[in-house]
């Protein structure tokens, strides 16, 4: 029984881990998936900030465009209260000042009284002009227009009291004035006034507030529009950020998958220049080695059928003639074979290499080369021949065989010079003609082996070759490689 639940609950265990795991899987999941997503969208989601601060600010210009004409509207508003307001004082400061110029002359009969009531007299008609244009349209209008009509008979009763004046005398118009004549009418005029006055405060007071509430209005939007567009720049710079370093990441990315690679591919272009290199020289001393065994078992098998041949020869061929003959026929086939043993094994192995040095070497394969093709042949060499390494020795001389074969396939030429010059740094070998040439194009042809041998044997040594079509026509070869690879130097094994 317990052996049981305790294998339940490991059953139960297992499971809660698998959960577990599932679920963190699915988590790892979704958020590639985001990641991925994010990286779609990596083309286009940071403009979405900048359209959207455009399409608010577009907004807000015209909210705030409102809210101009908001605050516009209010002051007009009170611009037209204010106007009002004047119209009204000035038309009652020109009924006062008339009521109280007619009555500065009837106490005192100054003529200049007459001349100011006559010039305010004038101003009150255009004045209640004013006043009824501004207040066309409005509640009002009424008021403004039974106005008129009590500011036309307040002006007739100071007309007729002035007529008294002059036709009765001043105390007869006096005694005038002390009536009620006018006087309700004033009062009435009055009234008017003030009620028009108290409209225009209370109107000026509304207006007052529409601005102030216009303007805290505005103010907020901008406020508001402000913050929100600083909000939307920080998301935007937030996004670029995010942008930027994603692009960095994947450059630095991209730069660190270069560079391994150009390191793979270093590793291996040293690795076939190895292998190449070790392939050159196992075949050179597979031929060395086949030269020596043809030089030895072949050379020794040949020279030994001679001898026997020329014994035949003096023992037995003296009184047979046709024995003589064939005995002969042999001797000259197994020279031939000698000779033919001897340029394989030159071709294997130059001999003169080992045995006399690079200088014999070349010398001997221009004879070679020019004589059996009728060029003209110039050489230069340096009065003393150093000690080269083996290595060297076998691939300047090789370079300098194929150049030479090139030049009796492809160049035509009529003339080849070849020359060797040497420094403490350098080792410095030209070999020209005057053949037709070679295409740019084919200097560096995959198709081009000779010139591929010869750039492998060149780099395997530490130096570097060059193929030239000088204007003069031809074709000229420049092999430059440091001394020190070159020659042996004092204190190093002498080739052998």
């Amino acid at each position: 029984m317990r052996a049981r639940i305790l294998g339940h609950a490991h059953r139960s265990k297992s499971a809660k881990r698998r959960w577990t795991a599932d679920i963190f899987v699915n988590k790892m999941l979704g958020v590639n998936i985001f990641s991925d997503a994010l990286d779609g969208l990596g083309r286009w989601y940071v403009a979405v900030p900048p359209f959207l601060i455009i399409s608010f600010l577009a907004a807000l210009f015209f909210v705030t465009g409102e809210g101009q004409a908001r605050l516009q509207e209010a002051g007009e508003r009170l611009q037209k209260s204010s106007a009002r307001e004047h119209s009204i004082d000035e038309l009652q400061n020109s009924l006062s000042r008339s009521v109280g110029a007619q009555r500065g002359f009837l106490l005192t009969g100054d003529q200049r009284y007459i001349d100011t009531y006559t010039r305010v007299v004038a101003e009150v008609e255009p004045r209640l002009d004013n006043l009824r244009a501004a207040y066309a349209g409005t509640d009002a209008s009424a008021s403004v227009r039974d106005l008129q009509v009590l500011m036309g008979k307040r002006l007739a009763d100071l007309s007729m009291i002035q007529a008294i004046q002059k036709t009765q005398g001043a105390a007869a118009a006096i005694a005038l004035v002390k009536t009620s004549l006018g006087a309700d009418t004033g009062v009435i005029i009055g009234d008017t006034l003030d009620r028009l006055r108290d409209r225009e405060g209370v109107e000026h007071l509304a207006a007052t507030a529409h601005w102030e509430s216009s303007l805290a209005l505005n103010r907020w939007i901008t406020l508001g529009g402000t913050i929100f567009n600083m909000l939307l720049v920080g998301i935007a710079m937030r996004l670029v950020y995010l942008d930027i370093r994603r692009r960095t990441s994947l450059t630095a990315e991209l730069r660190d998958q270069k560079m391994r690679l150009e390191g793979e591919v270093e590793d291996r272009t040293r690795e076939l220049i190895e292998l190449s290199t070790h392939l050159q020289n196992v075949a050179e001393r597979e031929k060395a080695s086949l030269a020596r065994e043809l030089h030895d078992e072949l050379g020794g098998l040949l020279v030994g059928a001679r001898m026997d041949i020329s014994w035949a020869e003096q023992h037995h061929a003296k009184s047979d003639p046709d024995l003589k003959l064939r005995l002969h026929r042999v001797q000259q086939n197994l020279s031939a074979g000698v000779d033919l043993k001897r340029r394989i094994i030159e071709e294997l192995r130059p001999t003169l290499l080992d045995n006399v040095g690079l200088f014999a070497a070349l010398r001997w394969q221009m004879k070679e080369t020019c004589g059996s093709a009728g060029i003209k042949c110039t050489e230069s060499y340096p009065d003393e021949e150093p000690h080269f390494k083996s290595e060297a020795s076998i691939a300047l001389f090789r370079i300098a065989q194929e150049a030479f074969s090139n030049i009796l396939k492809h160049a035509g030429a009529k003339s080849v010079d070849i020359s060797l010059d040497m420094d403490e740094e350098t080792l410095l070998l030209r070999i020209a003609d005057d053949g037709v040439g070679i295409a740019a194009g084919q200097f560096m042809a995959i198709a081009s082996h000779g010139l591929a041998s010869m750039r492998h044997r060149v780099r395997a040594l530490g130096g570097r070759m060059e193929v030239r079509s000088p204007a003069s026509g031809g074709t000229m070869l420049i092999v430059q490689i440091p001394s020190a690879n070159a020659v042996t130097q004092i204190g190093e094994p002498a080739p052998t």
